[in-house]
C-alpha cells in the first residue's frame, strides 16, 4: 500500500489528480477497479480508459482523463515495471543453511546466504552475500556465485562455472553442460573432453530449463544485462554481449559471436561460426547462415532484411497462381512456335 504521490516521486513522474490516493496493487486496464493503479503503454488504445474503473493510471505525455488521476511519463510500461517491484517486493527468505541442505566444508559462504533443503553446494564452491539457493540447486566443485543472485529450484551449475551479481536463473536451467563436441573416427563417434567453464555477467536473467555448454578449452560467455527466456539452447563457446535479448527455443550453435544489444526472437536459429554485430534483430523462427553485419533487422530462412522478407511474404501466396499463369504461358508459347513452323 503506498500513496499516489509516493509512487510518482518513486518514478519520477508528473501527477495530475488526488495525490493521496491509496494505491494497493497495480492491476490490468480491462480488470483494475477502485484502489488500484493501471497503466496505458500505448496512447492508440486511450478508449480504453473509458470504461477503467481504476483509481489511476500511468500514461504517457499527452494523453488526458477526467476520470482518473493520472502519472504520466515518458515510459509508462518501465514506471509500471517499477512501481510493481516496489508494491510487491519478493518473499523473505530465512537467511542460513537450512536442514537438509548439504555444504562441503571447504566451501565459501558470503553473509545472509540463504540455502534450501535438498540443495548440493560442493568442495571449493564460493557463494557471495546475499545469494538464495531454492530446493534441488546443485552447485559442482569449484563453481563461483556472486552477490545477491537467485537460483532457483533445480539449477545446476557445473565445476568451476562463474556467475556474476544479481542474476537470477529460473527453475531447472544447467549451466556449464558438455558441449556438443566428437570427433569422427569411422564409423564411431568419440567424446572431445569439454574443459572450458562459463561465465554469466552481472544482472543476467537466465529462463526455465536452458542450456548454457561450457567451452571446449575457454570460456562461453554471456554478457552483463543480457536477459535469456525459457528453452534456450547456447552451445559451447559462444560469446553474447551486454543487454541482448533472446526469447524462449532460440538456439545458438558453438563459437558464435553475439554482439551488444541484440534481439532475437522466438525459434530463431543461428549456426555456428557466426560473427552478429550489435544492434541486430532477428525476427521469429529466422534462420542466420552466414555473418550479420551491426544495425541489421532480419526475417525468414534464410534470414533476409526484413523489408525484403515482407515483400517475399505477400508473394507466397500468389505462388500457385503464378505457376499456372507460367505453365499457361508455356503451353502458348509452343503454339506458337508450332505456328511459325507451319508456316
Amino acid at each position: 500500500m503506498a500513496k499516489l504521490k509516493e509512487l510518482a516521486e518513486w518514478v519520477g513522474a508528473q501527477l495530475v489528480g488526488d495525490e493521496n490516493i491509496e494505491i494497493a496493487r497495480v492491476a490490468p486496464i480491462e480488470e483494475a477497479g477502485p484502489g488500484d493503479l493501471t497503466f496505458l503503454a500505448n496512447p492508440r488504445y486511450a478508449a480504453k480508459l473509458n470504461d477503467c474503473r481504476a483509481a489511476a493510471v500511468i500514461v504517457a505525455p499527452g494523453v488526458e482523463s477526467e476520470r482518473h488521476s493520472l502519472l504520466i511519463c515518458s515510459n509508462p510500461y518501465l514506471a509500471f515495471a517499477r512501481i510493481l517491484a516496489r508494491l510487491c517486493p519478493p518473499a523473505s527468505v530465512e537467511r542460513r543453511v537450512m536442514d537438509g541442505a548439504w555444504v562441503d566444508p571447504s566451501a565459501q559462504l558470503g553473509k545472509e546466504v540463504a540455502i534450501h533443503p535438498g540443495c548440493h553446494v560442493g568442495p571449493n564452491v564460493r557463494i557471495g552475500r546475499g545469494t538464495i539457493l531454492y530446493p534441488g540447486v546443485v552447485l559442482y566443485e569449484g563453481a563461483q556465485i556472486g552477490e545477491d543472485c537467485v537460483l532457483h529450484a533445480h539449477v545446476i551449475v557445473r565445476e568451476a562455472c562463474r556467475i556474476g551479481n544479481r542474476v537470477i536463473i529460473q527453475p531447472g536451467a544447467v549451466i556449464g553442460s558438455d558441449g556438443f563436441g566428437y570427433a569422427p573416427d569411422g564409423r564411431r563417434y568419440v567424446k572431445i573432453p569439454q574443459i572450458g567453464i562459463v561465465e554469466i555477467g552481472d544482472d543476467v536473467e537466465i529462463g526455465a530449463a536452458t542450456c548454457i555448454d561450457r567451452a571446449a578449452l575457454t570460456v562461453t560467455r554471456i554478457g552483463r544485462g543480457t536477459k535469456i527466456d525459457n528453452l534456450v539452447q547456447i552451445a559451447h563457446n559462444v560469446e553474447i554481449g551486454e543487454d541482448t535479448i533472446i526469447v524462449s527455443q532460440v538456439g545458438i550453435s558453438g563459437s558464435t559471436r553475439i554482439g551488444d544489444h541484440c534481439t532475437f526472437g522466438g525459434q530463431a536459429g543461428i549456426a555456428g561460426h557466426v560473427r552478429i554485430g550489435d544492434d541486430v534483430m532477428i525476427a521469429a523462427r529466422g534462420g542466420v547462415p552466414s555473418d550479420v553485419p551491426p544495425g541489421q533487422v532480419m526475417s525468414g530462412t534464410p534470414v533476409m532484411p526484413h523489408k525484403d522478407w515482407l515483400k517475399a511474404s505477400m508473394t507466397f501466396p500468389k505462388l500457385p497462381e503464378m505457376r499456372r499463369d507460367v505453365q499457361a504461358l508455356k503451353k502458348r508459347l509452343v503454339e506458337l512456335e508450332n505456328l511459325i513452323k507451319e508456316k
